[in-house]
C-alpha cells in the first residue's frame, strides 16, 4: 500500500511560482514512476508531467513544457513540482499518482497510475 499526501500548494499571482511536494510512504518508493495531474473547475482531470526512477527521464505535457520541473528525492521519498511563470489557467487541484508497477514512464492517462493522493489547490490570480 502506498500513500502520498501533497503539500505546498497557495494562492499565487500570475508570473509568481510555487514549489509542490508529494511525500510518498513505503520503502519502495524508488521503483515507481510518479506524476503530475491536475484538474481545474468544470474541466477533466489531466496529465501535467512524470517522472522515472531515477529522475533522468521525464515527460511533460505541452501546456506546462519550460515553466514546470519535475524532481525526485529517493533518500526522502519525495516528489516535487516546481511551478514558475504560473498563468490564471494554471489553477487547478494538482495531484500526485504513483505507477507502483514500472520503473518507466509508460502512460499520461490516469489509468497509468494506482496510486493517488487527495491533491493541493493552486489558485492563480491576476
Amino acid at each position: 500500500q502506498v500513500q502520498l499526501v501533497e503539500s505546498g500548494g497557495g494562492l499565487v499571482q500570475a508570473g509568481g511560482s510555487l514549489r509542490l511536494s508529494c511525500a510518498a510512504s513505503g520503502r519502495t518508493f524508488s521503483r515507481y514512476t510518479m506524476a503530475w495531474f491536475r484538474q481545474a473547475p468544470g474541466k477533466e482531470r489531466e496529465f501535467v508531467t512524470a517522472i522515472n526512477w531515477s529522475g533522468v527521464s521525464t515527460w511533460y505535457a505541452a501546456s506546462v513544457k519550460g515553466r514546470i520541473t519535475v524532481s525526485r528525492d529517493n533518500a526522502k521519498n519525495t516528489v516535487y513540482l516546481q511551478m514558475d511563470s504560473l498563468k490564471l489557467e494554471d489553477t487547478a487541484v494538482y495531484y500526485c499518482a504513483a505507477d507502483s508497477q514500472s520503473t518507466l514512464i509508460r502512460s499520461r492517462s490516469e489509468g497509468g497510475y494506482d496510486y493517488w493522493g487527495q491533491g493541493t489547490q493552486v489558485t492563480v490570480s491576476s
